[in-house]
């Protein structure tokens, strides 16, 4: 029986906004093809995922996506880990991305680049096209061929686009860190895998405030002896760019190769055009290797159907080169509409500067993370009340569960008609498991539904489906966006223990996740964080949704310590501005948990800290502060979080509390 309550509907579409959706047509489309007929979405997702081929190929065909050579099917070996998608198949990922620059959008606008250091640049399909012709062809003059790594250390712009179409029309593989990543971080990554080529940026700015990276990077290419070429991007346009034999000015080395095309080289449907990476806490990254055909078919579908985004539209997702968001936003190339990317604060000069560019660009779809939210809502900001955001149809939400608030700020303070997709996926696929659609209403605190033709159900501790309850986030059935392997794991063992041990012949994700009667689903944080208080299992994001709306709390963090056989609930607390963590703070936090969610959630131990450590793509990092508590040995990797200083601060006044093991 199911004891969760009820989230109340927020907002709904209308009948003539679902019939109009690019999902709607989709639909209608199918039925005339002879499937369905659908009664709703549900319907339309079983029968996704009881017909793999038919749906896949469905998907092909109807966001008309280009291959040279047709497959022989859509899928040959059904296996888990070892499906083979679209055999026969010779296909180039950039090709697709760039038809618009071969028709009638050709001098529409395919990016806008907004920029701390660097005015608004303006790009159309046609010479975007130009660019990565002119630069392929430049790095095939420095001998980089088919399957080598071009590796970029770049800003969210222009350039980053350029430089990964180009790529990938010769058969190279794209992989990119961000320039705020420390070069010990850069290496952990590049080192890896061996680039060919490198393209970076000679610094970036961030808040208004200039970070020169040239003489840091030279130590970079030093680090990198494989290295044919370095394309070096005066991003700090009065600063030196990077210097060096091997070092080519980007404008240089676009006049190289001025006048050539894209050479769109055709390639097997597995060929790698992603290297994407773990986050690296722990160790050294894993390299997670993608191929083109499925991500190309994953992100058609997500982007095009569940997202809404189509030729007209204006697309603006703010993320780094160091997050998989910024790859499946590169994608929506592919739809034929503008990509407006910025690089910079989101909160520079205010926090109110991202949706001033929303409503100055006529943004259709804004995507952006919950935490950036969540920190709107506490600074009780009205984008409404002086912009004009009508144009704004979409709000893509990531990296983190949304809390409920966040929904009612939203609807309140952004838009009424609107479709907040909370979307929840991960680098491992480079695309979503459960997301939005334009087909179903949005309930408050809910992710609307499973994706089409992703097989998602919550497992057991024993491997059993639960058909409400809450547990392991499993894919039953093979997805086309599934790494076609790990970087230098030739018999497969590290990948096949990433994601098939733990349920052999299913993928388990790693998120702990509950479905809902009416087939939404609320993920409540990492299974490898989930705190058990008495035997019962609880995901840290059920705390974070009560602590995070009390307005003397800044940020916080959840672990479980190891006691006296049991596990005790430890709550690190970062007052706002002008707040203390006081004996009143402690027992509201304490009454609000234990009324919000349960008594087994009221955490033993309250402890301020000054910051809350995070990953460089914005998520908690819950695992290295549990590792401190609990006396285990300290193997993070300091260079791949924003803030590391943030783990030293956090063992003083876990110190000083009395709560690390005695040695």
């Amino acid at each position: 029986m199911n004891t969760e309550q009820e989230a109340p509907i927020v907002w709904s579409p209308g009948a003539e906004q679902m019939a109009r959706s690019h999902m709607g047509q989709y639909q209608r489309w199918l039925e005339q093809q002879g499937e369905g007929p659908f009664t709703d979405y549900h319907a339309l997702h079983s029968w996704s995922v009881a017909d793999l081929e038919r749906f896949w190929q469905s998907i092909w065909d109807y966001c008309g996506l280009r291959a040279e050579t047709p497959p022989e099917r859509v899928l040959g070996r059904r296996d888990l880990p070892g499906a083979e998608w679209f055999p026969g198949m010779r296909v180039n990922f950039a090709a697709n991305l760039l038809r618009s620059a071969f028709g009638e959008q050709a001098d529409q606008e395919a990016v806008v680049a907004y920029c701390e250091t660097r005015p608004v640049l303006r790009r159309s399909y046609r010479e975007l096209a130009a660019d990565v012709g002119a630069l392929e062809s430049f790095l095939r003059q420095q001998g980089v061929v088919i399957g080598d790594r071009v590796a970029g250390v770049v800003t969210n712009g222009y350039e980053a686009l350029v430089g990964m179409l180009a790529a990938t029309s010769l058969g190279a593989i794209w992989s990119s860190a961000s320039p705020d990543f420390g070069v010990g971080a850069i290496l952990d990554r590049f080192g890896q895998i061996e680039p060919a080529a490198l393209i970076a940026v000679n610094g970036y700015g961030y808040g208004g405030k200039l970070f020169s990276r040239q003489h840091e990077f030279a130590e970079l290419v030093a680090g990198l002896p494989g290295l044919r070429c370095v394309v070096s991007i005066a991003n700090l346009p009065d600063q030196p760019v990077i210097d060096g034999p091997q070092v080519t000015d980007w404008s240089q080395a676009l006049a190289s190769g001025q006048g050539q095309a894209p050479t769109f080289t055709a390639l097997p449907p597995d060929h790698p055009v992603y290297i994407l990476y773990s986050s690296g806490t722990t160790g050294k990254p894993k390299c997670i290797v993608h191929g083109a055909a499925g991500l190309l078919v994953t992100h058609a579908k997500e982007l095009m159907l569940h997202g809404d985004l189509g030729a007209q539209d204006r697309l603006l997702y703010f993320t780094t080169c160091g997050w998989m968001m910024w790859n499946w936003q590169a994608s929506g190339l592919l739809t034929g509409a503008t990509l407006v990317t910025v690089d910079g604060s989101p909160g520079y000069p205010t926090l109110n500067s991202l949706w001033e560019t929303v409503a100055g660009e006529r943004v259709t779809h804004f995507g952006t993370s919950a935490r950036f939210l969540a920190g709107c809502r506490k600074a009780e900001l009205n984008p409404s009340s002086a912009l004009s955001l009508s144009a704004l149809r979409v709000l893509f939400s990531t990296g983190s569960p949304l809390l409920p608030e966040d929904y009612d700020w939203v609807y309140e303070r952004v838009a009424k008609d609107l479709l907040l997709g909370s979307i929840a996926g991960g680098t491992d696929i480079c695309a979503c498991f459960v997301g939005c659609t334009p087909l179903l209403p949005v309930r408050r605190g809910e992710i609307q539904c499973r994706l089409l033709g992703v097989d998602a159900v919550a497992f057991s501790e024993d491997g059993e489906a639960l058909v409400h309850g809450r547990g392991e986030l499993v894919c039953q059935q093979p997805l086309p966006s599934m790494p076609v392997r790990f970087w230098d794991d030739p018999d497969g063992s590290r990948y096949r223990a990433a994601y098939f041990e733990r349920f052999p012949g299913v993928w388990a994700h790693g998120d702990f996740i509950r479905f809902t009667e009416h087939g939404g689903a609320v993920i409540y944080g990492r299974s490898d964080a989930t705190l058990n208080p008495g035997g019962v299992r609880i995901g840290t994001a059920e705390i974070y949704r009560q602590v995070e709306t009390v307005a003397a709390v800044s940020d916080s963090l959840v672990v479980g310590r190891q006691h006296d056989g049991d596990v005790e609930v430890v709550l690190l607390v970062v007052p706002a501005e002008g707040a203390i963590l006081d004996e009143d703070l402690v027992s509201q936090l304490r009454s609000r948990i234990r009324k919000g969610a349960s008594p087994r959630h009221v955490p033993r131990h309250v402890v301020a800290v000054p910051d809350i450590p995070y990953t460089r793509s914005g998520k908690k990092v819950e695992l290295a502060i549990a590792r401190i508590i609990n006396g285990g040995t300290r193997s993070d990797n300091r260079d791949a979080l924003a803030n590391p200083d943030a783990l030293d601060a956090i063992e003083r006044c876990l110190g000083e509390a009395g709560l690390l093991p005695s040695t």
